[in-house]
């Protein structure tokens, strides 16, 4: 039996582990040969993707439905497979996962719900469904069959996740964290379940049992940024600014350009009176990363007071300009009106 046969008769079985055991051969086997096919990595992105490797999945993604000649071979492979085996809920799942990655998000649709007919069980067609209704910010949809998902396959961290998330994200804190803990249940050894647990504790406002939750993520990925980062905006709300500063160091000990840590640094000079450092810390942010509006804003800051009023204002200027956050936006304004400067922006 050849891989093709071979993938499509484990897709058709819901053999998702010789799907990617197939996948990987075959790759290794192209490779060796200096051949291309897409369809080996488009295999290893589905199997990926079933099992929540998204790293893994973007990876093959980016080996398999990059180019329009790629996309086409893959999508003549899964029109094959659904004209074979029309009647198979993996198959018309996978035929959903194709058009989902290939920039076809709402014609997925059908192809997961045909899935969902073929067999009412399984977790996976719930799961990828909520995600095209999130992408499409339908998040009552979303939540209702990521809870499909889950009430299908309790252990399925994946739909857990996304799920939490979309609670999170939504303000309903309370129905997040339990599922956050669950994932954790799970995986007890996954940096980004504590990270979630712990953001979302901080967003309760329970300080003590995030910092729990953010070093226990930090322990298992000790080199992550955006983890040191977040731990030192906790300390910070706490006022403990040199704890805060030694995780903002941190992070950029793991990231040179992780302009939101510098960002913070200047922010603390600034605070202290500290100017010169300031600016300079400032200036290291706006290198890494041109379109940080907080960064502009500290510059301006640092120059209205050394006096310098219209250096300030353009870059004041330059901070409303790059700032997404309304609330964020207004409080750039409410500093101009104290100064005494109004105009159209």
């Amino acid at each position: 039996m050849g891989y093709t046969e071979g993938i499509q008769d484990a897709i058709v079985r819901g053999d998702w582990p010789r799907v990617l055991q197939e996948g990987m051969a075959w790759a290794r086997e192209l490779a060796e040969g200096s051949r291309n096919d897409p369809r080996p990595q488009f295999a290893l992105n589905v199997a990926h993707l079933i099992r929540g490797e998204f790293g893994e999945a973007f990876k093959a993604h980016s080996l398999s439905l990059q180019e329009a000649d790629d996309i086409e071979q893959v999508r003549a492979w899964c029109d094959a497979m659904r004209h074979a085996h029309p009647d198979r809920a993996n198959v018309q799942l996978v035929a959903g996962l194709f058009l989902a990655q290939s920039g076809q998000s709402e014609q997925s649709v059908d192809r997961y719900k045909e899935a969902i007919r073929l067999d009412p069980r399984s977790a996976y067609p719930h799961y990828f469904l909520a995600q095209i209704h999130e992408r499409a910010n339908r998040p009552e949809m979303a939540i209702k069959e990521y809870r499909e998902a889950v009430k299908l396959d309790p252990t399925y961290a994946p739909a857990r996740t996304n799920l939490g998330v979309i609670y999170q994200d939504q303000g309903q804190l309370e129905m997040a964290v339990p599922h956050y803990r669950e994932v954790i249940k799970l995986n007890p050894n996954d940096p980004v379940a504590h990270a979630n647990l712990a953001c979302a504790l901080a967003e309760q406002g329970k300080v003590e049992p995030a910092l729990l939750a953010y070093k226990e993520a930090l322990r298992l990925s000790p080199r992550d940024a955006e983890l040191h980062f977040a731990l030192g905006g906790l300390y910070e709300a706490k006022s403990r600014a040199d704890l805060a500063m030694k995780e903002y160091r941190e992070a950029l000990d793991a990231d040179p350009n992780f302009s939101p840590a510098e960002t913070a640094i200047g922010w603390m000079h600034l605070n202290k009176g500290r100017k010169e450092e300031a600016m300079e810390a400032f200036n290291r942010a706006l290198k890494a990363n041109p379109k940080d509006s907080r960064a502009y804003l500290g510059v301006g800051r640092v120059y209205l007071q050394r006096g310098k009023r219209e250096l300030a204002m353009e870059n004041y200027t330059q901070a409303l300009k790059l700032e997404q956050d309304p609330e964020k936006k207004s409080r750039i304004m409410n500093d101009l009106f104290k100064e005494g400067t109004t105009w159209d922006v």
